[in-house]
């Protein structure tokens, strides 16, 4: 018996030897069984899965002279007659190459005629390629055929079939094979036929049939005439790893290979791009049930190195290196640009380049960050927990160094009212001297800031010269020198001057003194605030209202500078809403041992606190002000 190919030879007779289209087997049953078999059948799906073959066993069926449950004998004559391809029952024709008007035409002339079965099947393969007179020709038949002819039209582009035949057909979609159940088919051939294959066999011919059945069959026929795999191509593994590692080098060279050993370079793209997909897919967490086993392995360890946009940009290029290939004289050279341009951004000056490039910047940003988070919370809470020393009267004087030159603020320098001398000294448009409380709340911004990577480490504690008390102004010889080359680093101004605990009691004791190291516009929105409770070390401050406690949010961190600076220890402040704080402050639990005497809230905004003003510009009047404004310009009426 000459030998026969393995798709053929396990072709399926029966409905219920079809693997993996139930939904379409359950509805030709059903129709046969009951007898409602329509007269027009649209059958759609990817190759190899069985849009031919459930034609046949339809047909087989139909004309059974012993049909059980829906299901054909195969031991009639007519069923025989159907498996040898011999029975005038059913008319085969391919779309493909009969697409003529006139070939269509000779098919009808026939339809009316008999035959020794009950029903004649027509089946027309790939009818999407039918002309568009052939259509036409054909439309008027289908629409009312012969009541002893069925027509069933198979296609792999149902979108290509007009509109006119699809609303007059019954359309069954059929699906390619889930990779699980195309192993388990294939194991299942392998045992029945006796061959000889190895376990590897499995994957490789699953993944190289990507769930058509014919195809995985005519893969394993192909390694079982070879003896094995031929060869191991890992070109797509290599060109992963060279995207993963923006490697050209390690590219260029995969392709090369790929090219040795007789991969053609549209199908090194078209492997390439399977995986890319896989990957993506597994890194979006939508796995695909085509993908293997050793496909889910490869697409797990590229997932976590691929971003999503790396990924989308590769599918991109490719896919259009792909399509150029058709017209290309060295379809070679388009896919080497295409994996060059994936591997160097900085060859491509695209904008989806340039886009892919800020995202991998910012994904590196993002590990250095959390590489860097741990320590860096370390060292912030090994510097709060640190106590703070005495202030020294008397500081040795500075060196001045490359970059600043600090000398520390002398303690017993009685406060000075008005704006300080850096406020009226400071030109027009720059700032003067901060209070001491604001210094203290960027001294503590700094501190908790995360340093970047190219930073050296910060310095410790015990290197920070020790400012003075709250209130005092610095002297005027505590005024850095000017540094052509280097602005001088601000220092803090207030730290305490030993550690106290943080008791309800003492902070309710010292909050006017508390009050008093803050601007005067944060203390003037903190008039009738108490401190109602002390919980698990986070100071609650009760405010009388919603409204009240919203404008005076932003203050918090000045709230908690204020208390680390007269307690010697840095405590979470947490602002709450009660409306007995009013009554209760009145009855003498106030935070304070007095109300502080500022204006109502209301007109906190309207306060002037004189040390944040600037001076204004030098300059003459109105007209001089204008004519420098507006270059050119000249003065028509001086009335």
């Amino acid at each position: 018996m000459e030998y026969q190919s393995l798709y053929r030879r396990y072709r399926p007779g029966r409905f219920d030897a079809v693997r993996g289209q139930q939904h379409v087997v359950r509805a030709l049953r059903n129709a046969v069984r009951e007898n409602r078999v329509a007269h027009l059948y649209l059958l759609s799906g990817p190759r190899g899965t069985g849009k031919t073959t459930l034609a046949r066993i339809l047909a087989k069926v139909l004309n059974c002279e012993n049909p059980v449950d829906g299901e054909p004998c195969g031991l009639c004559a007519s069923c025989k007659s159907v498996e040898k391809g011999t029975s005038f029952d059913l008319h085969e024709l391919d779309a493909a190459s009969n697409n003529r008007v006139d070939d269509m035409r000779d098919l009808l002339s026939k339809v009316a005629l008999g035959t020794p079965g009950r029903t004649k099947v027509y089946l027309l393969d790939e009818v999407h390629m039918l002309s568009s007179g052939a259509e036409n020709a054909l439309l008027k038949t289908l629409e009312e055929p012969p009541d002893h002819v069925i027509f069933v039209l198979a296609t792999t582009e149902p979108h290509k079939v007009v509109p006119t035949i699809r609303s007059r057909a019954q359309h069954l979609e059929l699906t390619l094979l889930p990779a699980d159940e195309m192993a388990e088919h294939v194991r299942w051939v392998i045992e029945d036929a006796s061959l000889d294959v190895g376990a590897d066999i499995v994957s490789h011919v699953v993944r190289v049939g990507g769930g058509s059945v014919r195809d995985t069959l005519s893969a394993l026929d192909q390694v079982v005439a070879a003896g094995g795999i031929s060869h191991h191509d890992t070109s797509s593994s290599e060109l992963l790893e060279a995207l993963a590692e923006r490697d050209a080098g390690r590219a260029v060279a995969a392709i090369a290979e790929a090219l040795r050993i007789g991969r053609d370079p549209r199908v090194i793209g078209e492997a390439f791009l399977g995986v890319l997909r896989n990957v993506l897919l597994v890194s979006l967490g939508a796995t695909s049930t085509q993908l293997t086993e050793a496909e889910h392995e490869q697409a797990d360890v590229f997932a976590p190195r691929l971003s999503a946009a790396t990924l989308t940009r590769a599918l991109e290029v490719v896919g259009t290196a792909l399509v150029d290939m058709r017209q290309a004289p060295d379809p070679r050279v388009d896919l080497e640009v295409a994996l060059v341009r994936l591997t160097k951004p900085a060859a491509d000056t695209t904008l989806a380049s340039l886009a892919e490039r800020i995202t991998h910047l910012e994904r590196q940003l993002a590990e250095g960050d959390r590489a860097t988070a741990a320590p860096t919370a370390v060292r912030a809470a090994a510097t709060t927990a640190l106590p703070a020393t005495a202030v020294p009267t008397a500081a040795p004087p500075a060196t001045a160094g490359p970059a600043t030159e600090l000398t520390a603020p002398a303690a017993d320098t009685p406060p000075r009212p008005g704006p300080s001398r850096g406020a009226r000294d400071s030109p027009p448009g720059r700032p003067g001297r901060p209070s001491p409380a604001s210094e203290a709340r960027s001294q503590l911004e700094r501190t908790n800031r995360p340093p970047a990577r190219s930073e050296a480490p910060p310095a410790s504690p015990a290197s920070i010269p020790p400012p003075a008390r709250p209130g005092s102004t610095p002297s005027s010889t505590a005024v850095p020198t000017a540094v052509p080359t280097a602005v001088p680093t601000a220092v803090p101004t207030a730290v305490p001057t030993a550690v106290r605990p943080l008791e309800l009691e003492a902070i309710r004791g010292d909050w006017d003194a508390v009050l008093e190291a803050m601007p005067r516009k944060v203390r003037v929105r903190f008039s009738g605030v108490g401190v109602r409770e002390v919980i698990d070390g986070t100071v609650v401050v009760a405010f009388p209202n919603e409204v009240h406690r919203s404008r005076c949010e932003e203050f918090r961190l000045d709230v908690e500078v204020a208390l680390a600076t007269r307690f010697g220890t840095r405590a979470p402040v947490r602002f709450v809403t009660d409306e007995t704080a009013t009554s209760r402050a009145d009855g003498g639990e106030r935070a304070g041992s007095a109300p502080y005497d500022a204006p109502p809230e209301a007109e906190a905004d309207d306060v002037i606190d004189l040390a944040e003003l600037t001076d204004a510009p030098r300059g003459g009047g109105i007209i001089e002000q204008l004519t420098s404004a507006f270059p050119g310009a000249e003065l028509v009426d001086g009335d």
